[in-house]
This record gives structure tokens, sequence and C-alpha cells, in this order.
């Protein structure tokens, strides 16, 4: 079973059916037992990562979350999902996350965005693969995926970058792996048929 998490915070209806397009079935799934039992983990979210963290904890699953990544399971982080891996995030903060990836989260253009560039990031940009994860085997160099957000992932270790994308005149990190995590900036499930190629083989992983 693919595990959703509802944690309050996310567009989980859209992941859910992201999945069912490509044939896979997810459950939507609020508790710590729920998550340890499933035999994947979709952390999505949207919205501000202080508030998102409250949530998580005051429901009990950040312990849950932490110990999925650690068993080996696949685990796929959406958005705020992504930028909750992380030790911590300058928004209205520095607010702590969950700690598994080292690293931070920072805001775009602290002190204006460039003429022309707007914050948030919203709307369809391009990927630049680093690595060749299983996730993104079906995936072309340059592929357009859609982005709503305004912190971006900052890594302590490059290793774990698969994925960056340009914006206003420089490259982020628009997604990450390791070893069976793999996490994305971007939205899969309002990417069109990149992004459902990407749950589709997130969801094959479940059967290796």
């Amino acid at each position: 079973m693919i595990a959703i998490i509802d944690y309050g915070m996310g567009n989980l209806r859209s992941v859910e059916k992201g999945f069912e397009k490509v044939g896979h079935q997810a459950q939507i799934v609020k508790t710590a037992d729920e998550i340890r039992q499933a035999d994947a983990v979709v952390l999505p979210g949207v919205g501000a990562f202080g508030m998102a963290m409250e949530h998580i904890k005051a429901a009990g699953l950040d312990t849950a979350i932490i110990e999925s990544v650690a068993s080996g399971k696949p685990f796929l982080g959406i958005c705020l999902g992504l930028q909750l891996l992380f030790d911590e995030s300058e928004e209205f903060g520095p607010v702590r996350g969950l700690g598994i990836i080292p690293g931070k989260v920072v805001k775009f253009f602290p002190e204006g965005a460039p003429a022309g560039v707007k914050i948030p990031h919203m709307g369809w940009n391009g990927l630049n693969k680093v690595k060749d994860e299983a996730v993104l085997q079906d995936i072309p160099n340059g592929e357009y995926v859609y982005f709503v957000h305004s912190y971006y992932v900052v890594p302590n270790d490059d290793a774990v970058i698969a994925t960056t994308t340009e914006y206003g005149g420089f490259s982020f990190t628009s997604s990450i792996s390791n070893g069976n995590l793999y996490a994305c900036q971007f939205h899969p499930e309002k990417s069109g048929t990149a992004g459902l190629t990407i749950l589709k083989r997130f969801a094959e992983l479940t059967k290796n």
C-alpha cells in the first residue's frame, strides 16, 4: 500500500488521483501506525513550513516519517514535503524540520527579485538532470514540470541533488535523491505526462 500522509496541509486528492491515473492505488492516512504499515510513503504539502511541522508533531507523525525513510521503503516528498525533510527553514524562522537531509530551506531573492522575476516561482520550468534516478528514467533532460514556491532547498551535500532548475538567473535544487528517498520541489501530480510518469515509476519501486 502506498500511503499519502494527511497532516492537514496538502493537495492530497490530487496526488491520490495521480496514482490512480497510472494504475496504482494509494491511500490517504493520518496515523503513525498506518505510515509504518505502508509499503511506500508520500509526504505532500503546501503552505507554511512552521505550521506544517506543528501539525506533524501534534499528530505524532514525525517519528514515523523518520523511521519510514530509515527503513528503506520507497519514500516520496512533494513540494513542502521536500522542504520538511531538511534541518531547518528560514521561513518565519529559523524553524526546525525533520532533519533527515542535512541542509536548509531559504527564500528566493531575500533582498528583492531582479526586474521581471516574480516570486513565488509559479508555472512550468525545465529540469536539468544531475543523476539518472529510477523515478526519472523516462524523463528527458529539459522536461518541463509545474512549480509553485517561494523557498528552495540547499543541501549540505551536493551528492543528493537529482535535478536543478534555472530561475531568475541562477540554478536551484529542484529535486533530491538519497537511496530509497526521492523528493521534488515541483508538483508531479500537476505536471502532465511527465509528472504522471514519475508517480508511476515511484509506485513500481514498491514491487522491487
